[in-house]
């Protein structure tokens, strides 16, 4: 737990849910001694680049928390620098209530899942979103995505304000094609050389029963 984290995250009404259960020493020494953690380091931002998804919380005029999900090839969400992160809006449902939701209020939650090896990554943000501006047009071609098909409608700047690592504990292990082909890969390999190591004794087995 980093120290900016829990400066924005943990409130009044938090804090007493921690004292009534029992955890408010222990994370009142993370507010006073952890890392700052308001800047993105050398692992968080690798870790960002492998993601092929993740989930975005936004909250409506009327205090309604909204919870997207979004996916592309790895990489598609990008590091800037340390302190932002970007990437493509491409047209879809067309319901844009993340989009409205940002203009009421920019703040954001961002959840990067890598489960597999059960381990999420949370990012706090204000989002900056270019569409009609001057910086736009360069932005869109920058971060245009290699499948032509794709229209991008805007890019979405995020400024991290904080993060923070989950614990591994309930994060049920999920593998996507991709990642089971390397994992069944040698298995398939080794398949293969046995049915041939069968195929050639079958061979030499027929052989020796036609010559007795």
């Amino acid at each position: 737990m980093s120290r900016r984290f829990s400066e924005i995250a943990f409130t009044p009404l938090v804090k007493e849910h921690q004292l009534e259960h029992g955890s408010r020493l222990q994370y009142e020494r993370v507010e006073q001694t952890g890392l700052p953690n308001d800047s993105l380091g050398a692992y968080e931002q690798e870790f960002i680049k492998r993601r092929d998804s993740f989930y975005m919380a936004s909250v409506s005029e009327t205090g309604w928390p909204y919870i997207q999900h979004r996916g592309g090839p790895k990489g598609f969400m990008r590091v800037l620098d340390p302190k932002q992160i970007g990437f493509a809006d491409l047209r879809g449902n067309k319901q844009y209530i993340s989009l409205g939701n940002f203009d009421h209020d920019n703040r954001v939650a961002l959840f990067f899942m890598d489960y597999p090896n059960q381990t999420r990554l949370k990012i706090l943000g204000r989002v900056e979103v270019h569409e009609h501006d001057s910086e736009a047009p360069a932005l869109i071609e920058s971060f245009r995505p290699a499948d032509k098909r794709d229209v991008v409608e805007r890019v979405i700047l995020i400024h991290v304000e904080a993060f923070d690592w989950n614990c591994p504990q309930h994060i049920t292990p999920r593998f996507t094609v991709e990642e089971l082909e390397d994992v069944l890969a040698p298995v398939r390999e080794r398949l293969a050389k046995l049915e041939a190591e069968n195929a050639d004794l079958r061979g030499k087995l027929s052989v020796s029963t036609q010559e007795t």
